[in-house]
């Protein structure tokens, strides 16, 4: 059974090495990312018992506890999926806060103070990488790099009298199911890893929900007499916005302490809300994040982020907000881009080169 602290570790030794990956691939394209990018960690000519070895080794790697590790052996897909998801999950975060004073900064101590604490930043953290792991499993199995799994076989689509199952579906159930297991359970004592447990499903449904069936027809001119379904998940970018859009609309819970033995008791809920029916379960029945404190400016550096001095920001969109009433600088500078592309048979593009000026805005300190 693993409680907060414990994930907290697999997310920060997984970031740790989505960075190092960064690091070594800075020209990978982040737009359009649907989950199938692969980011291959496993040699592809050995014999299969080198093969077996690599593939413990990168387990072993990734750091994982006990429980983590023995799952990531199973199946010699799960380490180059897991290395995967984490990679997805960063890039969406970075991408989704880019206009923020916290642009889901994960280097070295900010990333590690970060995870301790219950701040929405956190709950976001928890939830895009349950979700990026749940998409990128899903797709893993569709794509057929899993041994453990394969298409979804969609058993459950409405009017099948009317639809000839076929494609290859995202496999959401195996997915699903893998990953509440390997972040493990709640614990009904630790007031933390009730929460970070609540925000990882939170990832999970989000994906659940986006879930879309495609279908494609087959008949006489195009006529849809018979169809082929199957079914996808959206873009990962979308569940991106989605849980964005939950970070915004967070819920705050506490907890009630015993004054006479100082530990923590139930989760209460927020003003306005109930707690779960029955009181069985101290936590808000909501789909939304929650979390326990209340997070910093991150106007200065600091534990949480290294400020956002020297941040560059845009004039009309946010320099207010994330310069924290310090001001910006202006600079101006020419640049030179690609302009009046047009495509030339066959098959290249030609481009002008067009010299413009621009003013950079970045944060005063």
């Amino acid at each position: 059974m693993l409680d907060g602290p414990l994930l907290a570790r697999w997310l920060a030794a997984a970031f740790a090495l989505t960075l190092l990956l960064a690091a070594l691939r800075p020209s990978a394209a982040y737009f359009g990312l649907t989950g199938s990018e692969p980011l291959t960690i496993l040699p592809l000519t050995l014999e299969p018992e080198a093969v077996a070895q690599a593939h413990y080794k990168a387990c072993d790697r990734l750091k994982l506890e006990r429980k983590q590790r023995r799952m990531c052996r199973r199946d010699p897909g799960v380490a180059e999926t897991l290395v995967e998801a984490v990679s997805m999950s960063a890039l969406e975060c970075q991408y989704q806060f880019r206009f923020e004073r916290w642009n889901c900064t994960l280097e070295g101590r900010y990333r590690a103070s970060l995870l301790k604490r219950g701040f929405k930043e956190t709950a976001f953290l928890y939830a895009i990488s349950s979700a990026g792991l749940t998409h990128a499993l899903a797709k893993a199995c569709s794509a057929g790099r899993m041994e453990r799994c394969t298409c979804d076989e969609a058993p459950d689509l409405e009017n099948r009298e009317a639809w000839q199952w076929g494609g290859c579906g995202d496999n959401l159930k195996y997915s699903s199911k893998f990953v509440k297991e390997f972040l493990g359970r709640r614990s009904s004592k630790d007031l933390r890893a009730r929460v970070d447990f609540h925000n990882n499903l939170v990832g999970v449904k989000v994906i659940k929900a986006g879930v879309e069936t495609t279908c494609k027809c087959h008949g006489v001119s195009g006529s849809c007499t018979v169809r082929t379904c199957w079914r996808q998940l959206a873009p990962f970018h979308e569940v991106g916005k989605r849980l964005k859009h939950k970070y915004e609309t967070a819920l705050k819970v506490g907890s009630t302490t015993n004054e006479a033995t100082g530990e923590a008791g139930a989760i209460s809920p927020p003003r306005g809300r109930a707690a779960g029916a029955g009181g069985g379960d101290p936590l808000p029945r909501t789909p939304e994040l929650v979390h326990l404190d209340d997070s910093p400016s991150f106007c200065v550096a600091g534990r949480f982020s290294p400020g956002t001095a020297g941040r560059r920001c845009h004039r009309e969109k946010n320099c207010e907000s994330i310069c924290c009433g310090r001001g910006h600088n202006t600079q101006s500078r020419v640049v030179t881009r690609p302009c009046q592309c047009q495509v030339r048979w066959c098959c290249y593009v030609e481009c002008r080169q067009c010299t413009q000026r621009e003013e950079v805005y970045t944060c005063k300190g």
